[in-house]
């Protein structure tokens, strides 16, 4: 007979193992049925080829962006520049033209970086302030010169004109457009205080004012007996009939 008291073993329960399932996130096409389990390979070559279409498609994407911007930009430049140059003072001598090597370069710069009519404008506009920059201011040099600031000026530019050719007039009239200028062309007169008239035409004999012909005869070589120099009393009747010619 049994002993009623032996322990029993109650029987062990096993788990068996499940077959795995597709995760409902993974593509038919990414699962392998025999192996139940995702294959890499087909999931990392379509991934590859997606990153290329996609690249492909944003390269392509961004050539024809620069394509449409620089055919917009190229919309808006003229065919040729014109030269606007910003309304000046009537004092201040400053000439640009088509002709000057800095222009014709502007022109050019332009056209190659495809820029308006107003931006060629605003460089324009940058270099006639940059010039003006560099032009004396009258007021300030004639202060320079003290009191008689003006007289001096005037004296000086009366001088060349009397006594320079009109080329070498002009020279000389920017010279005196500034204080030390002027006191250049103070030192020639005194060094030609004495000299006779020139020979050659002076810019006085090319266009003589009545302002011009007033000063001569003020000169104490044309009215003092003692210092009356012959040949610019002569010069100074020739301009007064070459000025008055033909009026009666």
């Amino acid at each position: 007979m049994a002993d009623d008291n032996a322990e029993v073993s109650a029987p062990i329960a096993t788990e068996q193992p499940s077959e795995a399932t597709k995760p409902e996130y993974v593509q038919d096409k990414f699962w392998d049925e025999t192996t139940k389990q995702v294959n890499i390979e087909n999931l990392a070559s379509s991934y590859n080829s997606l990153e290329s279409k996609l690249g492909s498609r944003t390269e392509d994407l961004t050539k024809q962006i620069r394509t449409d911007l620089e055919a917009e930009k190229l919309k808006n430049v003229p065919e040729s520049y014109k030269l606007n140059v910003p309304e000046l003072d009537d004092k201040v001598n400053l000439n640009i033209n088509k002709d000057m090597p800095i222009v014709q370069w502007w022109d050019k710069t332009a056209k190659d970086a495809g820029l308006s009519q107003e931006q060629y404008d605003s460089g324009v506009k940058a270099f006639v302030d940059n010039a003006l920059a560099n032009i004396p201011n009258p007021q300030i040099e004639t202060q320079k010169l003290g009191d008689a600031g003006k007289e001096r000026i005037e004296a000086a530019s009366m001088w060349s004109k009397k006594h320079l050719s009109p080329e070498g007039y002009n020279t000389i009239a920017n010279l005196a457009s500034t204080a030390e200028g002027v006191k250049v062309v103070e030192e020639l007169m005194k060094l030609n205080k004495d000299s006779n008239m020139p020979t050659s035409n002076t810019a006085v004999d090319a266009q003589a004012t009545q302002e011009d012909l007033k000063a001569m005869l003020n000169d104490p070589r044309y009215w003092d007996s003692n210092r009356r120099d012959p040949g610019y009393v002569r010069r100074v009747t020739e301009l007064y009939e070459k000025a008055y010619k033909g009026q009666s």
